[in-house]
């Protein structure tokens, strides 16, 4: 038996990954006490049953982040067979090694939390770094947003095409995107001076007469992406496109992507827009689809398809 459970940071994508389920959202009081405290109760009988609570861990972080412990605890209580936790976005992500003295590794810490609270399974999209997984001490499925971003690129029949990365760590991805296309591939030399803060020093690959797809798992305040774009176009590059799986957009990065070199930025559902008139630059693609087949082949005790990611 499946419950569909969702708590408030992702309600619209969670109805629609329940209505292609053809099943309903099971009924759940997410809501705040008066000084700020999340309060949970499940109104459907959840006993023995395989619940997936979906919700993104984006900002706010830390309060979606304990919207989902709150309900793994009150799913373990009221004695669900299963709770499987379906995260699009893993927040906290980014940290996920020691890169120097005396800072933490969240990446893990979160992974701890999800165990400790009784989570029993995660589904996540496009962890920031693959080694991510190796923090979990039960099954977790790292799925792709690589299908939809592929498909929608594909009906634009684009020509002479390149794919940058941003940096020396999304070379695999930008290598297995440029396969489907037998493009070639270009990466960008960046160093950070501090956190959101990124300097490109060089393009590697030649860019001059073509068109640039520059692809990342994430775009946050959109400052790598748009220098980037910025050195690729004075290298002469004809057209520039951007894809990313999760759209944080905090800060003004609307209004620094809608005053860039790029043409349009490709971003998932996996986290909601803010609530404000956003530049039509950006196009959002739905994750719903892959989401709800991953579910349904879980639940059927079914190996995951490789082609779907």
């Amino acid at each position: 038996m499946i419950k569909l459970i969702s708590g408030n940071a992702n309600l619209d994508l969670s109805k629609q990954v329940a209505s292609k389920l053809g099943i309903e959202l099971s009924k759940t009081i997410v809501r705040r006490f008066s000084d700020g405290e999340i309060e949970v109760k499940i109104i459907d009988n959840v006993r023995g049953a395989d619940c997936y609570i979906i919700q993104s861990t984006h900002p706010p972080v830390n309060e979606n982040l304990m919207e989902l412990l709150v309900i793994t605890d009150a799913l373990k209580r009221a004695s669900a067979k299963e709770i499987i936790a379906v995260v699009p976005y893993y927040g906290y992500s980014r940290q996920d090694r020691k890169s120097e003295s005396r800072v933490p590794i969240t990446a893990r810490l979160i992974a701890n939390l999800f165990v400790a609270a009784g989570i029993t399974r995660v589904i996540t999209m496009d962890l920031h770094a693959g080694q991510i997984q190796g923090f979990f001490d039960i099954p977790i499925d790292n799925i792709y947003a690589l299908p939809v971003i592929l498909n929608y690129f594909k009906k634009k029949e684009l020509k002479d095409i390149v794919i940058v990365s941003p940096d020396s760590g999304g070379i695999e991805r930008a290598r297995n995107f440029s396969r489907y296309f037998d493009a070639e591939l270009a990466i960008a030399d960046k160093r950070r001076s501090r956190p959101n803060e990124a300097i490109v020093m060089n393009i590697i690959g030649k860019v001059e007469n073509k068109t640039c797809i520059i692809l990342d798992d994430l775009v946050d305040t959109a400052g790598t992406f748009t220098k980037v774009a910025e050195v690729i176009k004075a290298k002469g590059a004809k057209r520039i496109f951007a894809a990313a799986s999760h759209g944080i957009l905090s800060g003004n990065a609307m209004q620094v992507i809608h005053d860039s070199h790029i043409e349009e930025l490709i971003i998932t559902d996996s986290i909601p827009l803010p609530r404000r008139k956003y530049t039509e630059k950006i196009v959002v693609l739905s994750i719903v689809p892959i989401l709800a087949k991953v579910i349904a082949m879980i639940s059927k005790n079914e190996s995951l398809n490789i082609d779907l990611f």
